[in-house]
């Protein structure tokens, strides 16, 4: 078996047993308030932290650059605006822009 289909399988197998774990637990009950508050936020909270990590890597380090300028006046845009087609424009023509310069 190549190490390609193990990985894959025993990260399947993590996935599985993570996602396992809440049902397992709760076992039927229904959750206090205040977890439920947690779980909700969590969502946010992770994708958040995913879109940090992706405008300030650049290799094996943080950085700033032009897509950290372009994701910064897109933002601008969606809390002005709340259109999403202009902010992602935004991005574009600014990140574009200070790429070119």
């Amino acid at each position: 078996m190549s190490t390609q289909v193990v990985v894959i399988a025993g990260l399947t197998a993590t996935t599985v047993a993570i996602k396992a774990i809440g049902p397992v637990l709760a076992g039927g009950r229904e959750l206090p308030g205040w977890t439920r508050d947690v779980v909700v936020l969590l969502a946010p909270a992770l994708l958040a932290a995913l879109v940090v990590t992706q405008v300030f890597a650049d290799g094996d380090q943080l950085a700033v650059g032009p897509q950290t300028v372009g994701v910064a006046a897109a933002g601008g845009v969606m809390w002005r605006t709340g259109s999403v087609v202009l902010c992602v424009v935004t991005a574009a023509v600014v990140t574009a822009a200070l790429r070119a310069v």
